[in-house]
């Protein structure tokens, strides 16, 4: 086996090709890896990423692509945070990656690996080009359908191929994790066999994440100062509409704190291929209704509009009988974005990036596991605040039933008929 000659009291160092608006990156970050590169094929996400990054020395060095295909990635180009220099074989820590979700999406025509959109290939060919010493992969609930089985098994057999110990393949729920909404997530880890013995761990002992201790977040926390701001301002603005304005803000109040463990719905990114932005499918639209929230579209942000456009933001977004809209500052903190990281685009792109996030939190913890293996002398430092399961090098799953919403949120369902593109199947509750 091949080894990096780096001194290992450096930073881990990590590529991330599909790497969205960052929620990933920045979870990853939190865990102390030093990315390298950013790849994303969206322009509006990859604005984004450059953004934030050229606002963050912490991110020094960090290279935000916009390839036009992840396939034209060149992992051997010069890297800026190398010094201008190629990464050789061995040397990279962790090779992560959102990969498109539509071909396992119970929202899409489930393709699989018939659909051009299917970039584990392109992965498995990066990991056999770099050979980093970690992989992290991390997709839709999806993927751990049964239709999928051959195809992931395959996956795994190349990996594991090239000297790679397969952790598992697992659903993590982002509530477990703080975040204050309903979102599993597929996670696929894969780490060098030479790593695992050198840790001195089983082939089943890859310590999972499986949630952190302490209070769990959920929308009423998540949401009130924000909400309050907003209120404030269209108080300031229109005086004379300032009984019906603390009033709308009452009822969102009473509505989302009713349950004080309640939490949101799956937010849904949506297509280029569909109209503007707006939270999810009828069933999504129903559970956010329960929390006095409006679903059927995105709130522009009240600062960034002209006076009469706010009279618009008045009426229709913050005073409908449903409860005010989300802008997509708030649906960003239900998706545990720091307040200070900045979209790029319109407010439907915007949105999209949004929702198409991967959770921070669950990323951190996810990457702070990782990083236990690679650093064994900090594991437990690493560990600490996670709740950990040894969970197995398998691919982990489990039944989700669309009626647990109703039970929580007290809504009944029955007469709600879901579009064909509702992704009830990411609705669920622990």
């Amino acid at each position: 086996m091949g080894a990096s000659s780096r001194d290992e009291s450096d930073p881990l160092t990590s590529i991330e090709i599909c790497a969205g608006a960052g929620g990933q990156a920045l979870g990853l970050h939190d865990a102390g890896f030093r990315h390298l590169a950013l790849v994303e094929i969206d322009k509006y996400a990859h604005a984004t990423l450059k953004e934030n990054i050229a606002n963050n020395d912490e991110w020094g060095g960090c290279e935000a692509l916009n390839e036009d295909l992840v396939s034209e990635f060149d992992a051997r180009r010069e890297m800026a945070a190398l010094g201008g220099r190629a990464l050789k074989e061995y040397e990279l820590d962790l090779l992560a990656g959102g990969v498109p979700c539509p071909p396992f999406s119970v929202a899409g025509k489930q393709l699989g690996r018939d659909d051009e959109r299917d970039l584990f290939p392109r992965m498995v060919a990066l990991i056999k080009d770099l050979k980093p010493r970690a992989v992290m992969i991390e997709n839709v609930r999806g993927i751990m359908d049964a239709k999928f089985d051959e195809y992931c098994s395959s996956i795994i057999k190349d990996i594991e191929g090239m000297g790679y110990w397969f952790c598992g393949w697992h659903l993590l729920e982002a509530r477990n994790y703080n975040v204050p909404q309903l979102r599993p997530r597929s996670i696929f880890v894969a780490i060098r066999e030479d790593e695992r013995r050198k840790a001195g761990l089983g082939v089943d002992d890859f310590p999972w994440p499986v949630g952190v201790r302490g209070e769990k977040g959920n929308v009423f926390g998540a949401l009130e100062r924000t909400m309050e701001y907003r209120r404030d301002r269209l108080v300031e603005e229109f005086p004379n509409h300032s009984g019906d304005i603390k009033e709308a803000y009452d009822n969102w109040s009473r509505m989302a704190n009713r349950h004080p463990d309640t939490v949101a719905p799956t937010l849904v990114g949506g297509s280029k291929k569909h109209g503007g932005a707006d939270l999810g499918p009828s069933r999504a639209k129903a559970a956010w209704r329960a929390l006095g929230v409006n679903a059927l579209g995105v709130a522009d942000d009240i600062d960034k509009v002209k006076r009469i456009e706010k009279g618009k933001h008045l009426e229709r977004e913050f005073l409908r009988p449903e409860g005010p809209m989300l802008t997509v500052q708030q649906a960003a903190l239900i998706q545990h974005f720091p307040k200070s990281w900045n979209f790029q685009g319109g407010k439907t792109a915007q949105y999209r990036q949004v929702g198409n996030a991967f959770p921070p939190p669950v990323a951190e913890a996810v990457g702070r596991a990782i990083a236990s293996v690679l650093q064994p002398e900090r594991r437990e430092k690493l560990l600490e605040g996670l709740h950990i399961e040894q969970l197995g090098a398998k691919r982990g799953k489990r039944a989700y039933r669309q009626g647990e919403i109703a039970e929580m949120l007290g809504v009944s369902f029955a007469a709600v008929k879901a579009p064909l593109d509702d992704r009830s199947g990411d609705l669920v509750r622990a």
